[in-house]
């Protein structure tokens, strides 16, 4: 008999469990069928990339994250205008726009305008109507060997930073860095009260 004012037991184990079994037996066929739906997609797009549209370089938001580069919504109007591109132009040759994005680092906005050149530079544009060429559009040999990229196209890598090796010398071993660490912390709280001594010191010379 159960102790004390408790809850009477009335355990629920007669349920239905094999209503609530998850089989995943039409996975090799939800594979096939994505695999045909890419396909009928990249030759919807073509010549198009099947990646969609070009990226940005951009860091990851916060303090704990910035080191870590991904892709963006689209280059700013700043960058465009650098790499010698229209913004009207840019999103029917394949780049993205993001006009509300600011540069907040001169090297960020470099190396998206080197990513836009570079793009630029491979960049093979077919004409709107064919046999009706523009400026701007490319030539018909340029268009005859030109494929269509698939998967990610100019992907981006985070560089390592490269460990030099170097043999442990005696002047190494005999370096206190703690010691240093105080005394330069020490130095940098004491710069205002030796920079006023100094002062006063030089104004009782000139006494």
């Amino acid at each position: 008999m159960v102790k004390h004012n408790n809850v009477v037991p009335n355990g629920h184990f007669k349920k239905h469990w094999q209503n609530y079994v998850r089989t995943w037996f039409n996975q090799p066929a939800r594979k096939t069928r994505r695999r045909v739906a890419r396909q009928k997609k990249a030759l919807k797009i073509f010549p198009r990339p099947t990646s969609g549209p070009l990226r940005p370089v951009v860091r990851c938001q916060t303090l704990k994250y910035n080191m870590k580069p991904r892709a963006g919504r689209g280059f700013t109007l700043e960058e465009l205008k650098a790499a010698g591109i229209p913004k009207k132009l840019a999103p029917t040759i394949g780049i993205a726009v993001d006009h509300r994005r600011k540069n907040r680092s001169l090297e960020g906005l470099q190396a998206n305008v080197q990513r836009l050149k570079t793009y630029k530079a491979k960049l093979v544009i077919f004409p709107r109507r064919a046999r009706k060429f523009k400026a701007g559009d490319s030539t018909p040999e340029e268009l005859a060997t030109a494929t269509q990229v698939k998967g990610d196209y100019m992907p981006f890598v985070l560089d390592k930073p490269s460990v030099e090796m170097v043999k442990v010398t005696d002047e190494m071993k005999a370096f206190k860095a703690y010691g240093k660490l105080r005394v330069e912390r020490m130095n940098a709280r004491q710069v205002g009260a030796r920079l006023k001594k100094a002062a006063e010191a030089e104004k009782e010379e000139k006494k």
